[in-house]
């Protein structure tokens, strides 16, 4: 049970992954880090899981900031 769990877990991460390397939308890319932290949950393994979710979602973060175009300087 927890194989194939552990199994579903790591296909959300790659999803994941694979989606923001491809340029989906960081909807769907969060999308999928947030299920796979959410199973991890219902199945008891979140303490695991949680630390990968947390640096895929800061890196997440990191690039939409990077990516927005800069501010005008304020008159």
């Amino acid at each position: 049970m927890k194989g194939d769990v552990r199994e579903r877990i790591q296909k959300l991460l790659v999803t994941g992954d694979n989606r923001l390397k491809q340029g989906v939308d960081s909807a769907k890319v969060r999308g999928s880090y947030e299920q796979a932290l959410e199973l991890a949950r219902e199945a008891g393994l979140e303490d695991s899981v949680r630390p990968l979710v947390e640096i895929r979602l800061a890196d997440l973060e990191r690039l939409a900031r990077e990516s927005r175009p800069p501010e005008p300087p304020a008159a």
